[in-house]
């Protein structure tokens, strides 16, 4: 799965540090999820996309073979 966690993040000023702050997770969290090293929770999904302002859907971009 790929993101665009870090290019939204970085938009809205934001250090990784910030960002796992503001939604409850260590900052490595997002480091993670950043790399596509990390499939998160429906739950953090969602908090995470509400802080950068925008959705699940355009945040994360999944593949033909994630959906499989």
């Amino acid at each position: 799965m790929k993101t665009r966690m870090k290019e939204l993040r970085a938009r809205h000023d934001l250090t990784q540090g910030d960002l796992a702050e503001l939604v409850g997770v260590r900052r490595e969290t997002i480091g993670f999820l950043e790399k596509g090293k990390y499939n998160p929770s429906l739950k953090l999904a969602y908090k995470v996309a509400r802080r950068l302002e925008t959705t699940i859907e355009d945040l994360f971009i999944f593949e033909e073979e994630d959906l499989a």
